[in-house]
């Protein structure tokens, strides 16, 4: 893989963050704390994500298994 295409590539998507968020007008302070909130928040709800989602997932099936219950040997 050539490693000035990923790089460009790299720079390209920061460009297209920078211009959805609007953080290119922001001073290099604001742009500092608005990318350690951004990455803060983002990192908060991947944590929250890995730990609870699995949980939830567990115990729907659960509740779904108890609803539906085994089904009958000869049902159809």
């Amino acid at each position: 893989m050539d490693v000035k295409r990923v790089r460009d590539y790299l720079y390209w998507l920061y460009y297209q963050y920078q211009l959805v968020t609007c953080s290119y007008v922001l001073e290099p302070w604001e742009q500092s704390m608005f990318h350690t909130i951004t990455v803060t928040v983002l990192a908060m709800v991947v944590y929250t994500a890995y730990v609870f989602v699995p949980i939830h997932i567990r115990l729907a099936l659960e509740f779904f298994s108890q609803i539906f219950g085994p089904q009958a040997e000869g049902a159809v």
